[in-house]
């Protein structure tokens, strides 16, 4: 994996990380890299929240990757602490090297670490692809998942 480093986001980041959500065929309908002030205050409200951790992978001085891991203290399954992984995003030239391993398994140790008894994630239906890459980590497909757009 070379000298990949897997870091907190900070501010300078924004404009790669939003290019990777825009860069696929969901992201391209609902991002905006023109305009980075709806990230920037999303940001400044993440980096506030200890229970956030927007991290992205670095190799050369280029951010490679993007993850956010959210961490849920909860009273089901006897009182669990929970992580969701979400946004998951790696660059186009970076698909197929492995990085998206690494960034799962850095999810799930962080999440060990943070005394999490489950790691959740959502996948929308379309992306066949990450279901099965997923499913090749460990996870199940064992919900189904609603949203209400608002």
């Amino acid at each position: 994996m070379g000298d990949l480093e897997i870091r907190p986001a900070v501010t300078a980041d924004l404009p790669a990380i939003v290019d990777m959500l825009a860069d696929d065929p969901l992201g391209a309908t609902r991002e905006s890299p023109d305009d980075l002030s709806p990230y920037i205050t999303a940001f400044e409200r993440l980096v506030s929240d200890p229970n956030q951790h927007l991290v992205v992978a670095e190799r050369e001085g280029r951010v490679v990757g993007t993850l956010q891991l959210t961490i849920i203290p909860g009273l089901s399954r006897k009182g669990s602490t929970r992580s969701i992984i979400e946004g998951v995003r790696v660059h186009a030239d970076e698909r197929g090297s492995g990085l998206g391993t690494r960034f799962i398994e850095w999810a799930v140790e962080e999440s060990r670490r943070q005394g999490c008894q489950l790691v959740q994630l959502t996948s929308d239906a379309t992306r066949t692809d990450a279901h099965r890459f997923y499913e090749r980590l460990g996870f199940s497909a064992s919900h189904v998942g609603f949203k209400l757009q608002l």
